[in-house]
């Protein structure tokens, strides 16, 4: 591969038109690689068969074997070779089919890509995007239905991304590549289908910054990921109660946006966070853990969290269901939060425990 050194653009104005995810994923990529030669694929079949979800559906056809690369299955071997080839001075994109597969690269991402820039004091950086994807909701059972976002977003030297909406997943990818650090996305499965108008012009907010979807003064229900649809949902049955949400897409997992958040707080006095790893340790605990130390005089009631159940994701769609967050769990912990209580359902009492609560 020609390692020629062509600056990947920043994004481009939108075009108007309907697209998808997926192909907005897709077209990311094209654009990224037409732009710019050292981009190159590589993963579990992103050639032959487009990869595990359809995103690369001809580009091999398009790029060839050479910028197409059809990987063996070891996420460690091809995690490591693409961390080489950034260190080489390319611009690799490396697609893991779901995160639970990650974790076989774990050492790969944890013990090099975060770590190379700091140990060579700033002379190696790593400039490696790294796809999967993540979540729930699929009946794909226990050892495919993950959430393992906030485990990496523990970690520094990372960047952590979620798009939740087609503008992103068509716009994050040209700075995550122009990044000179290792970014990882992580791209839900219920999201591939989903479909909207890219707006016209410019307009993009960057992958520092949250976002806020829908503007409220009662509760902030701050969420991010395949979440954010049921964020969204929820603030529509809570605006029939009479209760306004705002819905902050946080997008950026690592670094967060402390800033938006606490603008939003300061607006509303509540705060939901939904999370849809597991409650212990989560993304959620940090979230509400920086809103309490930083704005706690903002606060006029304790932060709700909306978690998965702490057991292994069932296959059984109704479990499944129970197991997730869902739009009602989401109502009624905004509720809570706003001092409108709702009877508790048994399959929604893993959300939050409710002993020792004050009245």
């Amino acid at each position: 591969m020609t390692a020629t050194r062509t600056r990947t653009p920043a994004p481009a104005a939108a075009a108007e038109g309907r697209t998808t995810y997926r192909e907005a994923m897709r077209e990311a990529m094209r654009e990224a690689m037409r732009a710019d030669e050292r981009v190159f694929l590589m993963g579990e079949d992103v050639g032959r068969y487009g990869g595990c979800f359809g995103v690369s559906l001809g580009l091999l056809e398009e790029f060839g074997p050479e910028r197409i690369r059809d990987a063996p299955l070891s996420e460690s071997a091809f995690v490591g070779a693409g961390i080489g080839a950034a260190l080489a001075g390319m611009r690799p994109i490396v697609e893991i089919m779901t995160v639970n597969f990650s974790l076989l690269a774990l050492d790969q991402i944890l013990n090099n890509a975060a770590t190379l820039l700091h140990m060579s004091g700033g002379q190696l950086p790593v400039p490696i995007v790294i796809r999967m994807t993540t979540g729930a909701g699929r009946q794909l059972a226990a050892q495919h239905s993950h959430s393992l976002e906030g485990w990496y977003a523990h970690i520094p030297g990372l960047r952590v991304l979620a798009p939740a909406t087609v503008a992103d997943a068509r716009y994050m990818l040209a700075p995550a590549l122009a990044d000179p650090d290792p970014v990882l996305i992580f791209e839900h499965g219920s999201l591939y289908n989903i479909s909207a108008e890219l707006p016209a012009g410019p307009g993009f907010p960057g992958i520092e910054r949250a976002v806020v979807r829908r503007p409220g003064t009662d509760v902030s229900v701050i969420t991010y990921g395949g979440s954010l649809p049921k964020a969204l949902a929820a603030a529509d049955d809570l605006a029939e109660a009479g209760i306004s949400a705002e819905v902050v897409d946080l997008r950026s997992l690592r670094p967060l946006d402390d800033a938006t958040l606490g603008d939003s707080v300061a607006r509303t006095h509540r705060a939901v966070v939904v999370d849809e790893g597991w409650r212990t340790g989560s993304l959620a605990a940090e979230i509400s853990a920086r809103l309490t130390e930083g704005h706690f005089y903002d606060l006029d009631a304790p932060v709700e969290r909306v978690c998965s159940a702490e057991v292994p994701i069932p296959y059984a769609r109704a479990l499944e269901a129970a197991a997730l967050p869902q739009a009602d769990t989401i109502v009624a912990a905004a509720r809570r939060a706003v001092g409108d209580p709702v009877p508790p359902r048994a399959d929604t009492a893993h959300q939050r425990p409710t002993a020792g609560r004050p009245a």
